[in-house]
């Protein structure tokens, strides 16, 4: 009968015809003859005895057939269909068996109840064992992949992620690039940049733990693909680190993190667009002192004149002494800028005319104050 089970099942579930020969294919009649003798066991068993005894053997090998189909990437489809192919075999060959025996209607009715009862039975212990690898599978890899995410983040050697990456199944992109975002706004956001995003939140290097951010690890956003952004983080407060090679990623991170430092009032902070902001800010001090010394010639001015005399410095320098254009920017008249312009020449004198000192003064003044830094 087990012999009969394994063909028919070979036939007509296509999945297991090759799984099912050679070696294998014993190997399943003999799990199919265990299966067999427990409920044969269980059928004749007395009254006072007890069924899980006669039943575990049989339900743990079902519930490892399960397992192994998951640890094959298979779904349940073509194990179920197995046995209730199993199942009408087996109960043609017993019914016949019974009904050769002269045993009553009502006995073989009760007997085919316990045919399709055992059945159930093994099914949803393989349905089970299925769910049970699956969930252990899936768990285990979320730990890989958390682990190669922090060694991203903490600039680990390539041969160090090479290895966590395979551990993990994980192939890698082009490029990754780093979005810091609340902990709690990321529900669905990984699944919207594909499923090779990595995604991790707590502990995270350069933020305080009250911050509660998480970081998503997005692949191949870069060129193009980056107007997908906006989009995707709408109604979202987001900072964002530029692509980078894969393995190069704690760069994007780094850039995300200092993004936390400009006043930008955007929910989504690209840096890509604040790049100029961000290298003036990486040096605080320095920026403050650079400043201090370009404007030293307005240091004995009223504080009102100074700060108008500035404004104008800047907007001549930005517009390349174009008067109308700065005249314009200021909302005063063009004979008012070159007032201004003929003051400031007499109290930088020929510093205008040094190539190192015009670039000072550009740099010190290229971000207009309020914009987002403390320069």
């Amino acid at each position: 009968m087990a012999e009969r089970t394994v063909l028919a099942v070979t036939l007509e579930v296509p999945s297991y015809t090759r799984a099912f020969s050679g070696r294998m294919g014993q190997t399943i009649e003999n799990a199919v003859q265990m299966a067999l003798g427990a409920f044969l066991r269980l059928a004749v068993r007395s009254h006072d005895s007890d069924p899980n005894a006669t039943m575990t053997p049989a339900l743990d090998g079902a519930y490892e057939l399960g397992r192994g189909e998951a640890r094959q990437g298979r779904t349940m489809d073509a194990l179920l269909s197995a046995y209730r192919v199993g199942a009408r075999v087996a109960w043609r060959e017993l019914s016949s068996a019974a009904v050769t025996a002269g045993l009553d209607a009502e006995t073989v009715a009760r007997f085919a109840e316990l045919v399709f009862a055992f059945i159930d039975e093994l099914s949803a212990s393989s349905v089970a064992g299925h769910t049970d690898e699956l969930a252990t599978t899936g768990r285990v890899r979320q730990r890989y992949l958390d682990r190669l995410t922090r060694q991203l983040l903490s600039g680990a050697a390539v041969e160090t992620l090479n290895a966590s990456a395979a551990e993990a199944d994980w192939q890698p992109p082009v490029t990754l690039t780093a979005i810091l975002v609340a902990e709690a706004q990321t529900r669905g956001l990984a699944a919207r940049f594909g499923q090779s995003t990595l995604q991790v939140s707590g502990d995270l290097p350069g933020v305080d733990a009250g911050e509660s951010l998480a970081v998503l690890l997005v692949p191949d956003l870069d060129g193009r693909h980056r107007g997908q952004l906006r989009s995707a983080l709408q109604g979202r407060r987001a900072l964002v680190g530029p692509a980078r090679p894969w393995a190069q990623v704690e760069s994007s991170y780094r850039r995300a993190l200092r993004a936390k430092q400009l006043m930008v009032d955007d929910d989504v902070v690209d840096t890509e667009e604040h790049l100029v902001e961000l290298v003036l800010t990486a040096d605080p001090e320095a920026a403050a002192d650079l400043r201090r010394l370009a404007l030293a010639p307005l240091a004995d001015l009223r504080p009102n004149t100074a700060e108008r005399l500035a404004e104008t410095l800047r907007s001549w320098l930005l517009h390349r002494g174009q008067r109308d254009a700065v005249a314009a920017e200021l909302f005063v008249h063009a004979q008012t800028v070159r007032y201004r312009m003929t003051q400031l020449r007499e109290l930088y004198g020929d510093r205008f005319d040094d190539p190192r000192a015009i670039l000072e003064l550009t740099v010190a003044l290229g971000i207009p104050t309020g914009s987002g830094t403390s320069s």
